[in-house]
């Protein structure tokens, strides 16, 4: 931070500011280390500069200037740009198996160096699932944040994409790699507990009849 030059004047106003600078400047001059505060220059993650009394550690809690980023599931974090992007404008991609299109849509954002979810769609709920999100359940289907995409298109997913603002190459860190393909509709695990679900258990094997004992033809037993 640049301060103006203090620029010195006699007579009238000038003299009265002149003496008042001088009385400051004594007083700064008496404060002793303990009480002087350090300031400190904090460079955010964006390129901000700040200012503030506390340490870097201390400034960042609660204030926004975190400067770490998360990391991807290839374990590389993701430039703070493409991050914001991301963040913003989501983009996922909707495929089902044996679908050449869907290998094109995927080929194109791996390509582009764009961080996507994939969702699969191979199961009649999938199907109603896709139903109720795009209108149809023709794949592939693509969202890029509330922007929805039907069937694949090279020149219509780059423009789309580039509006965004994500970038025209590749700027994932090296060892990215996007999160695995998972159901559009979440597989449930039968409840072991739920009626109808139960384990069976092996059920007592009945005693056979008693043997008779010659020398206790009763069959008393004690």
């Amino acid at each position: 931070m640049q301060r103006s030059p203090l620029i010195l004047k006699c007579g009238g106003v000038g003299a009265a500011r002149w003496l008042s600078g001088l009385i400051l400047l004594g007083t700064l001059a008496a404060l002793t280390p303990a009480q002087a505060q350090p300031v400190y220059r904090i460079v955010g993650p964006d390129g901000k500069i700040t200012f503030s009394d506390k340490p870097p550690g201390a400034a960042a809690k609660g204030t926004g200037l975190e400067t770490s980023t998360p990391a991807s599931p290839g374990g590389s974090a993701l430039p703070y740009e493409l991050r914001q992007v991301a963040e913003k404008y989501p983009v996922v991609l909707y495929t089902s198996r044996d679908c050449a299109p869907c290998d094109s849509g995927r080929s194109l954002l791996r390509g582009r160096g764009v961080p996507f979810a994939e969702k699969t769609v191979t199961s009649s709920d999938d199907a109603e699932s896709l139903q109720r999100l795009s209108g149809s359940t023709s794949l592939p289907f693509l969202t890029i944040g509330g922007q929805q995409i039907k069937g694949f298109s090279d020149a219509e997913w780059v423009q789309y994409l580039t509006a965004a603002g994500y970038p025209e190459k590749s700027k994932l860190p090296t060892g990215y790699r996007n999160p695995q393909a998972t159901p559009l509709v979440a597989v449930k695990q039968p409840d072991a507990a739920a009626p109808g679900n139960s384990v069976p258990t092996a059920e007592p094997i009945p005693a056979g009849p008693p043997r008779v004992n010659s020398s206790n033809p009763a069959g008393i037993q004690f």
